[in-house]
């Protein structure tokens, strides 16, 4: 949870639900959520691993799952700077000012 927080220092648009970051506009929605790590290999990574899942809301009106991407970078700056890029081009618009 510690590097949702930090995340959501950087996304001054996200909601914070207690257990994921999420973006929501009329036509999308976007969650982030913090996994810890069950590859025992990596034993260097300092942060967890990030989910971004985004969705697009169809015709019904309900949101349908469509992008996922996994990140695990050991630089709080360079995962939110990647994240920040992933959604952009997912969605085509910019995600600190709207989404």
């Amino acid at each position: 949870m510690d590097v949702l927080k930090k995340l959501y220092e950087y996304f001054p648009t996200a909601v914070f639900t207690g257990k994921c970051l999420v973006f929501v506009s009329q036509d999308w929605r976007v969650e982030l959520t913090e996994h810890t790590n069950a590859d025992f290999s990596r034993l260097d990574s300092k942060l967890p691993l990030i989910r971004v899942r985004i969705f697009k809301k169809a015709l019904n009106e309900e949101f349908v799952p469509g992008h996922h991407e996994d990140f695990q970078l050991d630089s709080i700056s360079e995962l939110s700077t990647q994240i920040e890029r992933f959604i952009q081009f997912a969605v085509g618009t910019n995600v600190r000012e709207n989404i």
